[in-house]
């Protein structure tokens, strides 16, 4: 995933595979990838894919490379389509949650470097059946990727609660709108990073943490923004995947507004804000807990504001670069609409408070996802 003269854009979604009538994690991604990855691409029209993942009950679909978020869509909207098919026809559904509401066994995908990793974290590799939604966005250079990191950062936790999705784990409601932010910061590589400042910084910090011999290798460098190890891409990892493929193309709009402003501003000579990855945690925190649905930390005064406030000085940051790509009207509308229903874990709470039956959420997760 690259750039070519437009700020290129590609979204990756993790998938989790359920029986729908009992609600619980099936293991059958092999026999989902066969059967959905048959034909590429020309059934497809698409340079992306669909992949195993950590978890036997994971799927994770690719995009190709585009310039119109109309085309990332589509795309992402066909490999739903197939990866549901693929599913039933194993016997299973595909929904598009943060974390499944019901456990499963914790069966790990056979590959060598999965199994290193959990004979050298355990427990922490078993708990991560959590499925996120990575958007890639074009940069010219390292060195324009690490000022857009350091620009961006004070946001990600905007990005998160709006993509928030994960409120139900095993068995019960966690209190988050997004828990499975919370599982993942159990790696030790996860979560906000510090200002870098230069590329040559950048890659310092990495080759110490992997030289700690506490990281498998580079791979395994989960911040919630990161220069790609395999695309020329900032590959910003905030988000929850979200049942509602416009809601993941509002943070995929977000996400590539975001880099064009910081990017401009970095041109500029405009420094990033100076907030500790100390602060930032905070806010994080924050942003998983409530979602759109209540506070948010405001990153310029670090003080505690409504949801809407946050998300509206964020939109007001960004909104040139929107308005350029041509993407300032689904913006407006997603987050009008966000913050008026709420997110994916409102909705799944919503589900619940109707029904009581978990499985209930997980099946209306996977109709979503098919749309």
């Amino acid at each position: 995933m690259g750039t070519v003269g437009e700020r290129t854009v590609g979204v990756e979604e993790e998938m989790l595979l359920v029986d729908v009538a009992t609600g619980r994690p099936r293991s059958v991604a092999g026999r989902v990838i066969d059967a959905a990855a048959s034909g590429r691409p020309s059934e497809t029209g698409s340079e992306g894919g669909v992949e195993g993942e950590l978890q036997r009950y994971m799927v994770e679909t690719q995009s190709s490379v585009c310039t119109e978020l109309a085309d990332v869509e589509g795309e992402l909207r066909g490999w739903r389509h197939r990866v549901a098919v693929a599913a039933r026809e194993a016997g299973a559904g595909s929904a598009a949650l943060g974390t499944a509401p019901l456990a499963g066994d914790g069966l790990i995908t056979p590959k060598p470097r999965y199994l290193r990793m959990v004979e050298r974290f355990g427990p922490v590799v078993h708990d991560a059946l959590t499925c996120g939604s990575h958007v890639h966005v074009g940069v010219e250079s390292d060195e324009e990727g690490v000022a857009v990191i350091d620009r961006i950062r004070v946001w990600l936790p905007v990005v998160l609660a709006l993509s928030a999705n994960s409120p139900f784990s095993n068995g019960q409601d966690t209190g988050y709108a997004s828990y499975r932010s919370q599982l993942w910061l159990r790696w030790p590589s996860a979560g906000p990073s510090d200002l870098f400042g230069s590329a040559a910084a950048y890659h310092s910090v990495v080759r110490s943490m992997v030289e700690s011999g506490v990281l498998l290798d580079d791979g395994m460098i989960y911040f919630d923004a990161r220069l790609s190890h395999r695309y020329p891409t900032v590959e910003i990892r905030a988000a929850d995947v979200c049942a509602d493929l416009g809601d993941t193309m509002v943070v995929a709009a977000i996400c590539r507004g975001l880099v064009e402003t910081a990017s401009r501003a970095a041109a500029a000579g405009e420094p990033p804000l100076p907030l500790s990855s100390s602060l930032l945690r905070l806010a994080t925190w924050q942003a998983a807990h409530d979602g759109v649905d209540g506070m948010l930390v405001d990153p310029a005064t670090m003080r505690p504001e409504p949801a809407a406030v946050v998300v509206e000085q964020l939109v007001d940051a960004i909104r040139p670069a929107l308005a350029s790509f041509g993407d300032l009207e689904r913006v407006e509308e997603g987050v009008a609409r966000l913050l008026s229903t709420g997110s994916g874990a409102t909705r799944q709470r919503r589900t619940f408070a109707r029904t009581g039956r978990l499985v209930d959420v997980v099946a209306e997760a996977v109709r979503l996802s098919a749309r």
